[in-house]
């Protein structure tokens, strides 16, 4: 089940998403944040409702995701999302027989940042080798928020800061760094909020 967090939205002013609410620890008391559970269809009918009820000028999805290519992401900054697209949903396949991509690549910002969304955790080497092909991180939510606020017309933007290497031992580190990692995005999220506030007055 979904929850929002401290204050209540406003028509056209910013909305936080999160997965977990330990993602949001350090700014959810003072913005709006909406935390959606974990997995892409609780991301997805969570963004919508509050898109639909709330009508926000701005959604903003930001956590932590694993790193696909250990020692080429950095750790300790936030890193805005470019591209993301989902790993788990065979996208040519259905189009083949369908005619269209049911999924396409959603791009987001001018970075070349990739992102990975599926509703696996990714805790091995070998699959994480397997999507470092293709993405720099990965998450269980990102996609699925960006292509509700998407589909329904309200403008979105992703930010992530690297909780573990998606190896070996990811459950741990994920764990571990969600204190670090809320203020991070705390700091991104003051950044963005100030910069719309500032272009509106």
């Amino acid at each position: 089940m979904f929850e929002l967090h401290g204050p209540a939205p406003r028509r056209g002013g910013p909305l936080v998403v999160v997965a977990v609410r330990d993602e949001a620890q350090a700014f959810a008391h003072r913005l709006p944040t909406l935390v959606t559970g974990v997995g892409k269809v609780r991301a997805a009918t969570a963004t919508t409702w509050a898109v639909l009820t709330h009508a926000p000028g701005l959604v903003l999805n930001v956590g932590t995701a694993g790193a696909l290519r250990v020692g080429e992401v950095a750790s300790g900054v936030v890193h805005e999302i470019g591209t993301v697209r989902q790993h788990d949903l065979n996208s040519r396949a259905i189009a083949a027989l369908v005619g269209e991509d049911p999924a396409p690549p959603l791009r987001l910002a001018d970075t070349d940042v990739v992102l990975v969304t599926g509703d696996r955790f990714i805790a091995s080497p070998e699959e994480r080798d397997r999507l470092a092909e293709h993405a720099h991180l990965v998450d269980m939510e990102g996609y699925a928020v960006a292509a509700a606020a998407h589909r329904l017309g309200a403008p979105v933007r992703l930010a992530k800061t690297v909780s573990d290497d998606a190896g070996h031992g990811a459950a741990a580190s994920w764990l571990d760094a969600l204190h670090a990692a809320s203020h991070l995005l705390a700091d991104w999220l003051d950044a963005v909020v100030d910069e719309g506030a500032a272009r509106l007055g």
